[in-house]
Parts: C-alpha cells; sequence; structure tokens
C-alpha cells in the first residue's frame, strides 16, 4: 500500500500489541511514512522481532513488554517510551483478545479476562499516554481499535462485543474531553480480518461462509487495509476528525 502522500517523520507512535496480526500491521504502515515506532507486547522477543521489521523501514523502534493490564505497568511503558524519543505524538490502542463462547457458557474468569484486557486495558494505556501528551503540550493522535463488534452484536461473542461498545463510547468521550489540547482520538472498527490467528480459527467453513454471506464485499479484509485507515487517522490528513468510528468492514453495517 502507497502511503507516499502522508508523511510522520519525527513522530512516535506507540502500537500495543504491535508484535503480531493487525497490530504489526499498523506499526509497519507508521514506520512505512517515518513514524518511530514503540512495539508493546506480552512477549519482547516478539517484540523486538516486530520493531527490527520497522526499523528495515528506516526508522527507529523500540520493543517493551508489558501486561496492558496493570496499572504500574503501563505507566513504566510510557514513561520508557517517552525517554527513548523524547516525546509521544501517537497512540495505537489495539492490544486485545477473545474468548468466543454462547452466553451460558461465559464464566466468570471469561468475561473479567476480556474486560480487563480490552476495555481496562484500552482505558490504562489510554489515560497514561494522555497524561504524557498534555505535559507535552503539543497535541497528539489517539487511535482506537474498536471492531465492528462495537456497533453490532455477534452471537457467541457478548464479552467482546461488550467491550468493543465500551471502547467506542469511551473514544466519544476522549475526543470531547480532549479536543482542547489538540489530542484527536478516533476509532477503527474492523470486521473479520485475514492474520495467522484469524487463518486457523476460520478453517471451519460453516463459520467462514457465514461470515463471507454477511460481508457485501463477499471476502474477509486484509491487514493492510486497517493499517491504512489507520495511518490515515494518526496523520496531519485527519486534523479536522475526532470522535469518530470508523467502520472497516466491507460493508457489513450497511445492511
Amino acid at each position: 500500500m502507497d502511503f507516499s502522500h502522508i508523511n510522520l517523520k519525527g513522530k512516535t507512535a506507540i502500537v500495543t500489541g504491535g508484535s503480531k496480526g493487525i497490530g504489526y500491521g499498523m506499526a509497519l504502515g507508521l514506520a512505512t511514512v517515518g513514524a518511530n515506532v514503540v512495539i508493546v507486547s506480552r512477549n519482547i522477543e516478539e517484540g523486538r522481532a516486530a520493531a527490527k521489521d520497522c526499523e528495515a523501514k528506516g526508522v527507529k523502534a523500540h520493543a517493551i513488554s508489558c501486561d496492558v493490564t496493570n496499572s504500574a505497568a503501563v505507566a513504566s511503558m510510557v514513561a520508557e517510551a517517552a525517554k527513548t524519543f523524547g516525546q509521544i505524538d501517537i497512540l495505537i490502542n489495539n492490544a486485545g483478545m477473545n474468548i468466543r463462547k454462547p452466553l451460558v457458557d461465559v464464566l466468570d474468569s471469561d468475561w473479567d479476562t476480556v474486560i480487563n484486557t480490552n476495555l481496562k486495558g484500552v482505558f490504562l494505556v489510554g489515560r497514561e499516554v494522555t497524561k504524557q501528551m498534555i505535559a507535552q503540550g503539543k497535541g497528539g493522535k489517539i487511535v482506537n481499535v474498536a471492531s465492528v463488534g462495537g456497533a453490532i452484536g455477534i452471537p457467541n461473542l457478548t464479552s467482546y462485543c461488550a467491550t468493543k461498545g465500551g471502547v467506542v463510547q469511551m473514544t466519544k468521550v476522549w475526543a470531547l474531553e480532549l479536543v482542547e489540547h489538540k489530542i484527536f482520538v478516533n476509532a477503527v472498527c474492523p470486521a473479520y480480518i485475514k492474520t495467522p490467528m484469524t487463518e486457523g480459527w476460520l478453517t471451519d467453513k460453516a463459520r467462514l461462509d457465514w461470515i463471507l454471506g454477511m460481508t457485501p464485499m463477499g471476502r474477509l479484509g486484509e491487514i493492510q487495509e486497517v493499517a491504512g485507515p489507520v495511518v490515515f487517522l494518526a496523520s496531519e490528513w485527519a486534523n479536522y476528525i475526532t470522535g469518530t468510528c470508523l467502520l472497516v468492514d466491507g460493508g457489513w453495517t450497511a445492511r
């Protein structure tokens, strides 16, 4: 994908969950247009590998291991990122997970795990990065990664859809609160994207057929098709956009 019309040289971006899948694609997209990248991942070796790939784009990159559900760990991560690069200009709040079960089979522990990662984690990282951006006094961009499941219901995804709906609402609240600081906050809401993780899960033909049947474009999304909108929202081309939730869903929600 050609991002040559966008220039983020001199900017520093944090990408949570940036070592693989959609997060990895976003990190590479940002590096492609010149942003220095902080890869945040639980697995430091995977994070370092992703950082090396970003550096191959001609930028600086740094990997930090962090549990985004732990407020002390998040504060330490943000402090390290700011110390390493001098400032934080962009946050891609992407770390997330899922436990797929019918409502009656969802355990308390399942609910807590998904809520803590997808909702509390986004909150904690957003809060700490916002403090840093306000202290810098230069504004910034926050892109929260929600989901089409934040706009519609999807069977067997009670916890996941609840968290992604929460991310959508947090995005709107933060946009209103932070606009005076020139911190612009938006979200992307992808539908099903082809990643190494979903490729295995979507070997179930009935499940894949259902997804394709719900998607007017008749196919899964590609990682770069999420990275593109994220890079745009992180750039100056999106300076009059805040509080929006961009559906990257192949037309799913147009029905």
